[in-house]
């Protein structure tokens, strides 16, 4: 985290800084709580938008949003996988804490496992400060009714609580039922993406009169590979993870996009554009029909193609209009903006460890930071930690040390030039690794 040295202005600053101040206060504090899209792609490539240099997706609504809003260039998942991530978004909180280091469904005993509501969730903190609060879409941290969302703070949920699920029979891991209104299965023959829309806009509609937060997790772009308008048998794929092509996938993703111009349009028609928050980004890097480039690698490994996704903050007025930023971020910093831009004070005993990236942005400033990953599954146990510029990954038993701001695609290990660096980096992982395993589940 960033703390700026000390400093004692003079009388005549003070004030300005109080003034300053009081203009860069959250909305809420003033009396006008923000509202809160945000919008969570899967397996989303860095270079799958338009505004990230796509030459074969038309994505024209989220490229709006880029033009409306900050474009950040260095914004990483807190994990290479779906469940990860969520774990921490809700969280606000590295999720090696709370044990989540997978996908869950890898395993069938997975379907016993989740995320335990602890009454410092996202949705929990929002709902105690006033807010409607909604999850549109996908879950994917826990089957059982002690880990449902409704346990976690949401008002709603409406979606799917798996990691995948088929676009028109909803058919998820294990081959169960995967849609649900509440804890009631339900049936739906809209394609899912556009059934996630509807929804979303459903609830903005009906909370438009108070502040709300509402999660639209597309499955999109995962897999299976189904593009919008399939019929009969053209809807089955008999290996779903591998039947696909990078068109289907392009459409997959063009439908996505509508449903964010949807979703802004909604805003649009019903005055709450200039006061409310939307954010965009992506779970975890691509997979292998995704579009990474210029990065290497895609999802589940720490090679920047699998954890460095897209990301885009529009909040008119507060955030410049068309900008892009190099600050480096991570998903859980989201949560730390979004308590921030509600005004909600987290609870005493309850530390988030995002940052809140909106003071930046609007100022256009970057700090340093340092993050760090780690993926446990045996087969390929990684860890990686980015300190300002530098990357130290270790693959296996491999390590590498990369300059991101000269070679973004790791295509050069300065392992050996760079040789110098190896201790500390090994010291930082090492005792990061020591602090969130002593507290797992506190």
């Amino acid at each position: 985290m960033y703390t700026p040295g000390p400093f004692s202005p003079a009388p005549v600053l003070v004030a300005l800084i109080l003034a300053l101040a009081l203009a860069a206060a959250p909305l809420a504090a003033q009396g006008n709580p923000a509202n809160v899209v945000v919008v969570l792609m899967d397996d989303l490539g860095y270079g799958d938008l338009g505004s990230y240099g796509a030459p074969d997706a038309r994505t024209p609504h989220i490229d709006r949003l880029a033009r409306e809003g900050v474009r950040l260039t260095d914004f990483y998942a807190n994990g290479p996988n779906c469940s990860p991530t969520r774990a921490a978004f809700i969280t606000g909180r590295w999720q090696q804490r709370t044990g989540i280091e997978y996908p869950l469904g890898m395993l069938r005993a997975d379907s016993t496992f989740g995320l335990r509501p602890s009454g410092t969730s996202l949705p929990a903190l929002l709902r105690g400060g006033g807010y409607a609060t909604g999850l549109i879409g996908k879950w994917h941290l826990g089957w059982k009714p002690e880990f449902h969302p409704l346990r976690h703070g949401f008002d709603e949920f409406w979606g799917m609580l798996g990691g995948h699920t088929d676009y028109y029979a909803h058919h998820g891991e294990f081959g169960w039922h995967d849609l649900f209104d509440g804890e009631r299965p339900v049936q739906d023959t809209t394609y899912l993406t556009d059934a996630i829309t509807a929804r979303a806009r459903g609830f903005i509609e009906r909370h438009r009169t108070r502040p709300f937060f509402v999660e639209v997790a597309y499955n999109a772009t995962h897999w299976p590979f189904q593009r919008p308008g399939l019929a009969g048998d053209a809807r089955r794929r008999a290996n779903p993870l591998r039947d696909g092509t990078r068109a289907e996938y392009v459409a997959m993703l063009e439908r996505a996009d509508r449903g964010v111009g949807e979703l802004l349009a909604t805003l649009d028609r019903l005055g709450l554009a200039r006061n409310t928050l939307v954010v965009f980004t992506s779970d975890n890097g691509g997979e292998w029909l995704s579009r990474n480039a210029p990065l290497f690698h895609r999802k589940s490994t720490l090679w920047e193609g699998g954890i460095r996704v897209p990301a885009i903050l529009r909040w008119p007025g507060r955030l410049p209009a068309g900008a892009t930023s190099r600050q480096v971020g991570i998903t859980m910093d989201l949560t730390a903006s979004i308590l921030a831009a509600a005004g909600v004070r987290p609870p005493a005993g309850y530390a988030p460890e995002g940052i809140d990236l909106v003071p930046l942005l609007a100022g256009r400033r970057t700090v340093e930071r340092t993050l760090y990953w780690r993926t446990s599954l045996p087969a390929r146990p990684q860890w990686a930690v980015r300190v300002g510029r530098w990357k130290y990954l270790k693959d296996g038993a491999h390590e590498f040390v990369f300059d991101l701001a000269r070679d973004p695609a790791e295509r050069e290990d300065l392992v050996q030039r760079e040789a110098a660096r190896l201790p500390e980096m090994r010291r930082l992982v090492a005792a990061w690794e020591r602090m969130v395993d002593s507290s797992r589940g506190r």
